[in-house]
């Protein structure tokens, strides 16, 4: 069930029944030659339509830029800066708790908006605790590689070559949801070297195609669809427990 794809009738009587729902939340940045700009928040998007279709869970539209300025060296990354992503994010979070939303479980796509969506958790439990009342609502951060079992299954599928940006398994992923989307690329070196950086320039002297000891040519829909399939399972599972034993989910595959 889609937020997005819901009239407001809907939703009301989804709420009868259940206070959770997941947001995908992702980044607009370069992801090498063959990757997709959209990769890190079409990645938590696929994965969660997948088990939102199985399981009914409410899915909301995602929040699809995040914390990316060092990408900017490269045509078509998109960036929120820290405080303006805190901002909207309490907006986001005040408007589903509005409604009567009480378990909003975030699905995180990229590493550099873990720091602004902790602090915008923590800046939403302060205005509870200034005034002193308990808070009624619960927050959950998860980025989608960490979901049980599903780093490991990369790390089988891809033993060399994985990465840290524009990874195989990432980019794999959005094959699998996106597949007229293939790009067939040649890239040298075909591991991308290893290093630090600090803001755009650096980062696009240190790595001129914008890979990050990744070999993003290995990815495949095939291997895609093996990686949705485990973290499905494991965020059907994990949502389920966080959403509580009085939220009437369905399943409905």
């Amino acid at each position: 069930m889609q937020l997005a794809l819901s009239s407001w009738p809907e939703i009301e009587a989804y709420l009868a029944r259940s206070t959770g729902i997941v947001v995908p939340i992702g980044s607009m940045e370069q992801h090498g030659p063959n990757g997709l700009i959209g990769t890190d928040a079409l990645c938590p998007d696929i994965i969660a339509k997948v088990a939102a279709g199985e399981a009914g869970f409410l899915l909301a539209p995602p929040f699809n830029v995040g914390n990316a300025q060092h990408h900017l060296g490269f045509p078509g990354s998109i960036t929120l800066r820290p405080s303006t992503m805190i901002a909207a994010l309490q907006d986001w979070i005040a408007s589903l708790v509005r409604h009567g939303f009480r378990d909003l479980y975030f699905l995180n796509g990229h590493g550099g908006n873990i720091a602004p969506v902790t602090t915008a958790f923590s800046e939403y439990y302060a205005s509870w605790s200034l005034r002193g009342e308990p808070c009624p609502v619960r927050l959950k951060l998860q980025n989608w590689w960490e979901l049980p079992g599903v780093m490991q299954l990369c790390r089988d599928i891809f033993p060399v070559g994985e990465g840290m940006h524009a990874t195989a398994s990432e980019v794999s992923v959005t094959y699998y949801g996106y597949p007229d989307s293939v790009k067939r690329v040649e890239m040298t070196p075909k591991i991308a070297p290893i290093a630090g950086f600090t803001d755009a320039a650096d980062y696009r002297a240190n790595f001129p195609d914008g890979r990050i000891g990744s070999d993003p040519s290995q990815a495949t829909p095939e291997k895609g669809a093996r990686i949705v399939a485990a973290a499905k399972s494991a965020l059907i599972s994990e949502v389920s427990a966080f959403f509580g034993a009085n939220d009437r989910l369905e399943a409905h595959g």
